[in-house]
């Protein structure tokens, strides 16, 4: 299996926004831990070009996809710096191949979950605030035709995300029951609840928390969890305007310009 060859060309697909074949396809990447290693590559070739690591997001946390996907867990991909989008302001499509955008709640850690046997309430403990967010989703695999080793080579589809300016802590909203309503261009497009997340983000987290500590790379304070979709992903294009309101937890909005 040529790793090397394969995050080479999805970094040319990222920097040209001209999306690939399937890489399954292409080179039968059909095992879960190759394309980990593919992601590895390319985390690896960012990071040695001055890109700074600031956190996870956490995909596949809907069942549904799972089973679309045929694969029993979530994925993970690595969020850099120059992935944000500040609150209330725009992204430019030339950044971007064939966008997504989903409503999360994102959890900012406070400790380091850098120890073996996790449990939800060491997950609870280590978080320090939470904020509503819209991760953009993208993919440098034509037509969104992906399976699993697909979208874990492609860093997990991650592309941008916008954060909320309202941190809360865990009690102060529900973060199970929440309700969360997307709007684009003043029309109701996706809702959800937190439950919707793998019965609670916290769960998602959890899971996070527990791989990155089998790979010995525990997740650290400071960093950003996007922990998964509250509802359905919508697809964007220049002129759309979205905005996300969760129960409890405030809203976030960002802008798709040319």
């Amino acid at each position: 299996m040529d790793t090397q060859q394969i995050a080479q060309d999805l970094r040319i697909a990222a920097k040209t926004n001209r999306p690939i074949a399937p890489l399954s396809a292409t080179y039968q990447l059909t095992d879960v831990t190759d394309a980990y290693a593919v992601q590895q590559i390319n985390t690896r070739y960012r990071v040695d070009a001055g890109a700074r690591i600031i956190g996870k997001k956490i995909g596949l946390t809907s069942l549904a996809v799972q089973q679309q996907l045929g694969v029993g867990q979530p994925d993970f991909g690595v969020l850099f710096h120059d992935m944000e989008v500040l609150n209330g302001l725009s992204v430019s499509m030339s950044a971007l191949i064939q966008p997504r955008a989903e409503a999360e709640i994102a959890f900012v850690l406070g400790e380091d979950l850098d120890y073996e046997h996790l449990t939800i309430v060491d997950i609870m403990a280590a978080i320090d605030y939470a904020v509503p967010a819209i991760e953009i989703v993208d993919s440098r695999i034509a037509d969104w035709e992906i399976g699993i080793t697909d979208t874990v080579a492609d860093n997990a589809s991650a592309s941008h995300f916008v954060l909320g300016h309202t941190p809360r802590t865990l009690d102060e909203f529900d973060v199970v029951g929440c309700q969360m309503a997307m709007v684009k261009n003043g029309e109701a497009v996706s809702e959800g609840t937190g439950g919707a997340c793998m019965g609670s983000p916290l769960n998602a987290v959890h899971w996070l928390a527990k791989q990155m500590f089998e790979l010995d790379t525990p997740l650290e304070a400071g960093e950003v969890i996007l922990s998964g979709a509250l509802g359905p992903v919508v697809k964007v294009v220049a002129g759309d305007e979205l905005s996300v309101v969760i129960e409890g937890l405030g809203q976030v909005g960002v802008l798709f310009i040319e």
